[in-house]
Order: structure tokens, then C-alpha cells, then sequence
């Protein structure tokens, strides 16, 4: 295996070609980080890569007792585990109803920031502090900052990024038990749209993470398995973790999402895969 920074001729080369300054790594289960390349101390957007930052304090404060899955948040039939399932109901930025909770997968940044906004309530704090306080602190996120919206507004290195796709290979903040139940498919069957890759039928999505499953066309690769999650952002960001391959991967960017990345993120991922997996 590549040591860190040491991966220019392995699968992470790629990277040095793509339209963007970027910066990519990955990490083993076993071994922590194995490969990296670019300049990992840069702080970049992430986007809606922070989705998953926001789930994870969410996580932290259901297994403190502070809120409960079953706790009723957004529209009216609507629970905290609807929100972070995109299954709410809810448009994508603002709080009219588009359809009846757990009847279609609609994709909605208002969805995460009413779950935030729970945890706050019941915290009795504001979200950014539970989040630092309760993640970002105990993960060593030093260079991380949350400056507005817990659907989006999250920036960081790489370095930073990936520790957090560390913990969810190896959780210390919550049981095995809690990312099992959050990383697997919530409120099966709901067809609905993922950004950037068109109609999906299932959509399925975790409780702040996005699942593979079987989707087609994807942000990962063909060899990532199925029980892959993540969440990629429009900044040019992504994490994805793999409990198969035992990996996880994380890249951030200076360009926006676009054609470039549904050409490159797949295909670096297969690259990875063939380098570090399991198979």
C-alpha cells in the first residue's frame, strides 16, 4: 500500500488531471490513512458533505437521550427520523409540503436544518455549539467550522474530512449498533430524485446519509457495494465509506460540481477499490 503523500503513481494520481485544485484520500479500516495527494491542509467548502457532520452530532444526541427518532419535527405527521431521511415531505429550501411524510424522497436542505433545529431546542443550545462540542472537538476537527446552515455550510481540509470518515468506519462517538441502523435504508421503496444523477427508483437514504443500494447512474464506482454511504456537495466535495471494502474516501475542491465529476468521482473510486479493497 501507498504511504500518505506518496500516491502519485497509484489510483490517486487522477486527481493532478481533473479541472480543479483538488485533494483526495483514503483510509483503511485497519490502517488509517493510505493515500493522499494534494493539499490536504487547505480548507474548502464542502457543502452538503457537512449533511453528514449534522447527522453524525444528531446520532451523538440520540444515543445521549437528548432526542429521539421517533421525536415529531417539520410538518405535521413528520418525525426527526423523516427529516434526516429526506422523507419528510418537505420542498428542498423551504417549508411547503409537497407530499405526506414517508410517501416520496424529496431531497431538502430545510429537512436537515428543522433536525438541527430540534437538537438545539432540546440541547437547550444552539446547534454549532452542540456540534462542537459533541463532534468536532472529540473528532480532533480542529480546522472545521459550521457558518450558517447545518445542510451546508461546513468548511474544512481534507485532513479534517477524513477523520471523519474514520469514525464511521471505526465509530468512538456512538455504538456500532447506532451506525448500523443510520447507514442502512430508511423508510424502504420511496422513489425520488438524487441531484445532479436524475430519477432513482428506490432513492434510498440512511438517517443523514445517502445509501447506494443499486442506483445507477452514481457518484461512486461499480465496485463500490451496495451498503456504501456518504453524501457528496455542489462545492466538488465528497466522503464515502464503504463497510465492505472497509474504506472510506474523501476528496474537496475548487470547482463546482459538474460533468468533470460524474466523469472522475467513479471512476477514481473503482481505482481505490482496485488498490486498497477487500476483493
Amino acid at each position: 500500500m501507498s504511504s500518505p503523500h506518496e500516491a502519485a503513481s497509484g489510483p490517486l494520481a487522477a486527481v493532478s488531471g481533473w479541472p480543479a485544485v483538488a485533494t483526495a484520500g483514503v483510509i483503511s479500516r485497519g490502517l488509517g490513512m493510505v493515500a493522499s495527494t494534494g493539499p490536504d491542509e487547505r480548507s474548502y467548502p464542502w457543502a452538503s458533505v457537512t449533511k453528514v457532520l449534522t447527522a453524525l452530532a444528531v446520532w451523538v444526541a440520540v444515543e445521549e437521550g437528548t432526542v429521539g427518532w421517533d421525536d415529531p419535527a417539520g410538518p405535521p405527521g413528520s418525525t426527526l427520523a423523516h427529516l434526516l431521511a429526506h422523507a419528510s415531505g418537505l420542498a428542498p429550501d423551504d417549508d411547503t409540503e409537497l407530499a405526506r411524510p414517508g410517501t416520496r424522497r424529496i431531497y431538502s436542505n430545510r429537512g436537515i436544518e428543522l433536525a438541527a433545529e430540534h437538537l438545539a431546542v432540546q440541547a437547550g443550545m444552539p446547534f454549532e455549539q452542540y456540534l462542537r462540542s459533541g463532534v468536532i472537538e472529540p473528532l480532533g476537527l480542529a480546522a472545521t467550522t459550521l457558518s450558517g446552515s447545518p445542510a451546508s455550510s461546513a468548511s474544512g481540509p481534507l485532513r479534517d474530512l477524513l477523520a471523519l470518515g474514520q469514525e464511521l468506519l471505526l465509530p468512538t462517538l456512538i455504538s456500532a449498533e447506532t451506525l448500523a441502523r443510520t447507514s442502512t435504508v430508511a423508510f424502504a421503496g420511496l422513489v425520488g430524485v438524487l441531484p445532479g444523477f436524475g430519477h432513482q427508483d428506490p432513492n434510498d437514504w440512511g438517517l443523514g446519509v445517502e445509501v447506494r443500494d443499486h442506483k445507477h447512474p452514481h457518484w461512486t464506482g461499480s465496485r463500490n457495494s451496495p451498503r456504501t454511504f456518504g453524501h457528496f456537495g455542489q462545492s466538488g466535495s465528497f466522503l464515502w465509506v464503504d463497510p465492505t471494502e472497509e474504506l472510506a474516501v474523501g476528496s474537496l475542491a475548487d470547482r463546482p460540481f459538474g460533468p468533470w465529476a460524474v466523469a472522475a468521482w467513479p471512476a477514481l473510486s473503482d481505482a481505490v477499490i482496485e488498490a486498497y479493497g477487500q476483493g
